[in-house]
């Protein structure tokens, strides 16, 4: 007889009751369902892992000594005052700005004249953004092998140009290992900043234009009334995002210089590779990237409300 109940139960229902529970529950939490594989992989791949350092740059995460013993605030003390963080993170900011001005610049300038339309205009941008599908590996030894003495033809070429003998050492003396890391950095990345100032120029309307040249207003009034008010928000969006990347700078310079000479080339990214990949000390590692992280989102910040000119709450 409860046999027969539970027949006539499930021919009534279609479904036994508790499949027919966990499909009720399916469909009511359905949306959350489609996202949990996704919240899972982001809490084992990024949360997890950044959780994880900031509690070794607490303790004594180091490869020589035995024990992870609370230390505290002693390593972010190590990294504070280590002279050579404090020159990494100078030089980063000067190459990474003058890099990122630089770049936009060239993008603007190379934007402006890409708009107008004219024969081979696909093939010429098609050129223009082939470096940003190159590794900046090969970017760094690529200008590795065009820049290094005596074998690389940049010295030639100078020595034909000026009529006298030019014997730079690119990758050795000082201000031209600067000089290459920028030059390097700027031709790679120097299409990303035309693409997105490009895509801002397009987006402007052409009545505009037409209306100015009515008025009598030139080319350069055209720029300074037109073209850059309505441009502001796609160069702030360029300049942020690239401005977050050059601070990153790590890959041309570990095959153009590895750091040297000594320390000349030591970016913030380079110092915690050496301390933590080297060196081994990866509590001093972690404390310090936990600093650069910090100092960097301040320095955007502020950067970007200024030039947004957001008032502080």
């Amino acid at each position: 007889m409860p046999h027969t109940t539970t027949i006539s139960r499930m021919t009534t229902t279609g479904a036994p009751p508790r499949l027919s529970t966990l499909a009720q529950w399916a469909d009511r939490h359905f949306k959350w369902l489609l996202v949990a594989p996704a919240v899972l992989l982001i809490l084992a791949l990024s949360i997890y892992p950044l959780l994880f350092s900031l509690v070794v740059s607490f303790i004594n995460y180091d490869f020589q000594v035995p024990g992870h013993a609370f230390v505290g605030l002693k390593n972010f003390e190590r990294v504070v005052f280590d002279s050579v963080a404090r020159w990494s993170l100078l030089l980063t900011a000067c190459l990474s700005s003058i890099s990122v001005a630089i770049e936009f610049v060239l993008g603007l300038l190379v934007a402006l004249t890409m708009v107008r339309s004219f024969p081979g205009r696909g093939v010429v941008m098609s050129i223009l953004i082939v470096p940003l599908f190159i590794s900046p590996v090969i970017v760094g030894q690529a200008w590795t092998l065009l820049l290094q003495r005596p074998f690389g033809p940049t010295n030639y070429i100078l020595t034909q140009l000026l009529g006298q003998e030019v014997t730079i050492g690119w990758m050795t003396e000082r201000p031209w290992l600067y000089v290459s890391l920028i030059i390097a950095d700027v031709w790679q990345w120097t299409p990303f900043m035309f693409v997105v100032l490009l895509a801002g120029l397009t987006a402007i309307p052409p009545n505009l234009y037409e209306a100015a040249e009515l008025d009598g207003v030139n080319a350069w009034q055209a720029f300074w009334a037109i073209t850059l008010p309505h441009l502001g928000s796609m160069m702030l969006l360029a300049l942020t995002f690239r401005l977050l990347d050059a601070i990153r700078m790590f890959d041309t310079i570990f095959i153009m210089t590895g750091g040297g000479p000594g320390t000349q080339t030591y970016t913030a990214s380079y110092y915690l590779y050496t301390v933590g990949f080297t060196q081994f000390h990866l509590s001093q590692a972690t404390a310090g990237s936990w600093l650069f992280l910090i100092f960097t989102a301040l320095v955007v910040t502020l950067l970007v409300r200024r030039l947004l000119k957001v008032e502080p709450v």
